[in-house]
């Protein structure tokens, strides 16, 4: 097999939790009088939490401290938790489940590249976990896609070189991550539009086909 690892983002990929992060940024946006749409969303995808605030505190006159910018930040977190406390295996991406029973029987290494701080929940609460070797997120990283951090450290922790891994991408930042850690990157989603992908995705399944 060409590659020996494959290193998942999270929302968009594994898993649909978009619209529990917009519901939970619109409420901390309409509680401090600030527009916030679908459109200005989907900037915010693959970005850090701190940097999803930034994004959509341009619009605000206030001026907020780094304290404060915490505090909000934390706030969006608890609210996110709390929807996330009715997710289930629902919330998975179509074939995701026999795609990944399919890729441990075949050996492969699986780990998670996701800025969440988030990721064990979600695997958790949508049943998945158990299919994953290792954990890059949030939690262990300081560096936001697309810098290439998340998927060099995922690759490290499962004792791989970065060319012996595939990274699947949805977002753009993901994709400029992965080109940059000298990985291969399966895009679906959006982001498979993007030239610097280096495979197309229409469907998940399709993944088997290229990692056979």
């Amino acid at each position: 097999m060409k590659y020996k690892g494959i290193i998942f983002d999270l929302d968009g990929v594994l898993v649909y939790t978009d619209k529990y992060h917009y519901l939970a940024w619109k409420q901390i946006a309409d509680r401090l009088g600030i527009y916030f749409d679908e459109e200005i969303n989907n900037r915010l995808r693959g970005v850090s939490r701190m940097a999803s605030l930034e994004i959509i505190l341009e619009r605000s006159t206030q001026k907020f401290s780094d304290e404060q910018k915490e505090e909000l930040a934390e706030e969006k977190n608890e609210i996110y938790r709390q929807y996330l406390g009715g997710l289930t295996q629902r919330e998975l991406g179509e074939g995701v489940l026999q795609t990944l029973e399919k890729f441990k029987t075949m050996g492969l290494k699986l780990a998670v590249g996701s800025s969440s701080r988030n990721t064990e929940l979600i695997l958790k609460k949508t049943g998945i976990y158990e299919y994953f070797d290792v954990i890059s997120d949030g939690n262990n990283i300081s560096k936001p896609k697309p810098d290439p951090e998340v998927f060099i450290k995922a690759a490290d922790m499962l004792g791989l070189l970065c060319g012996q891994c595939l990274v699947v991408e949805d977002a753009v930042s993901g994709v400029l991550a992965a080109t940059a850690a000298n990985m291969d990157c399966a895009a679906i989603g959006d982001a498979a539009k993007h030239k610097m992908a280096t495979y197309n995705l229409e469907s998940f399944n399709q993944l088997t086909d290229i990692v056979s």
